[in-house]
């Protein structure tokens, strides 16, 4: 793996029209000049922005079906009384409080220069935890909620304000184009050298495929059923020394991505992935919620979190993977294996905790949950 190496990234001043002297523009850069580079990217080490906990009460005003196989939808939401909203920029999501007290986050996938309105897209998963099942069957036109954010865990760095490459590569994978979309645009406006291929099963199941080939020939669109099961070579065709590859899909796509970038000097890969990573070297163990004494078994091939979100649906979390923090809760007794990459030696020593990597070292841990 090839070192890390601290480097600034801040945006140009004029972006999106604003000088230094907004207060937005001024976090966004804090965020953007703490950010690490990796040039072979395997796991996310980076310094954390504080979390932006703004709760924003919107209204759904639009829902369209944005795949043909009717499993994605997109929702449109805006503040009830027409104001501006928190500004974004590509790669955020949002937090959404839905009906049940679930909390799901779901990647913005409209235009960061559209203040007004925030938009996501939500894939049906009958075998999940039903957090997309309730966005398809009760989130309709009209319907209130509350969201949390927007927040950034997957920042688009431009080339020559923190990336050494002097072109971008993105790779997206079915509902994986929600967070690449933003970046796409951002890149076009922006007149960055850029090309992207968009991998799914058919043309039937991948959203949003007409916006996407509206930018023409920077984008090759490839299917399972007319191509056939892309390589490596395939998703990442014209990729040089000078190219930072951006990637977003199924976990089997990222990693085949991230095994041929090994052996790609000089190229950067950023990468995000809606699904965790699979549990290794696990052991069951007991997790008890301390206000209210319920014990709950954790087996050896499931995270701390999965097994709270199913007595507990409205638990806080985000990436699943053990860097944004949103999932800390408080150890009140019991070692833990500390299985984050973000938690600091004094935080670990005061009981904080990321249940949705960390485990037991021992038989049974005491959560202030």
């Amino acid at each position: 793996m090839s070192a890390v190496r601290p480097v600034p990234t801040v945006p140009p001043q004029d972006l999106f029209g604003k000088g230094r002297a907004d207060r937005a523009t001024r976090v966004v850069n804090f965020i953007a000049e703490s950010r690490l580079r990796w040039t072979t990217f395997v796991n996310r080490h980076e310094p954390q922005a504080p979390v932006n906990d703004w709760r924003i009460p919107l209204v759904v005003v639009e829902r369209r079906v944005e795949a043909h196989d009717t499993d994605v939808i997109s929702l449109l939401m805006t503040a009830p009384d027409g104001r501006r909203l928190p500004e974004w920029r590509p790669g955020a999501h949002l937090d959404l409080e839905l009906p049940s007290g679930r909390v799901r986050q779901y990647s913005l996938c409209g235009d960061p220069a559209d203040r007004h309105a925030y938009r996501v897209a939500v894939r049906r998963i009958p075998e999940g935890n039903g957090g997309s099942l309730e966005v398809h069957d009760e989130l309709k036109v009209g319907t209130a909620l509350t969201v949390r954010g927007p927040r950034n865990a997957f920042p688009f760095v431009l080339p020559g304000y923190g990336s050494s490459a002097k072109r971008v590569h993105f790779v997206a994978g079915g509902i994986g184009i929600t967070p690449i979309l933003p970046m796409i645009r951002m890149a076009d406006r922006l007149g960055v050298d850029w090309s992207m291929v968009y991998a799914g099963r058919s043309r039937d199941t991948i959203p949003f495929l007409s916006e996407v080939e509206s930018f023409g020939s920077r984008v090759t669109v490839r299917t399972d059923d007319e191509h056939g099961i892309p390589t490596a070579a395939d998703l990442l065709a014209g990729v040089g020394s000078d190219t930072s590859v951006y990637c977003c899909g199924p976990v089997v796509m990222t990693e085949l991505i991230a095994d041929r970038v090994r052996e790609m000097p000089g190229v950067e890969l950023y990468s995000e992935r809606f699904s965790p990573a699979p549990v290794v070297n696990g052991t069951a163990f007991q997790v008890e919620l301390a206000r209210t004494g319920e014990v709950i078994d954790v087996p050896a091939d499931k995270s701390v979190l999965e097994e709270v979100l199913k007595v507990r649906p409205d638990s806080s979390y985000s990436c699943r993977q053990g860097f944004c923090r949103t999932c800390v809760v408080r150890v009140r007794s019991g070692d833990v294996d500390h299985r984050d990459t973000v938690l600091t030696d004094a935080e670990r020593a005061a009981g904080d905790m990321l249940i949705c990597v960390s485990r037991c070292g021992g038989e049974r841990l005491v959560l202030d949950l």
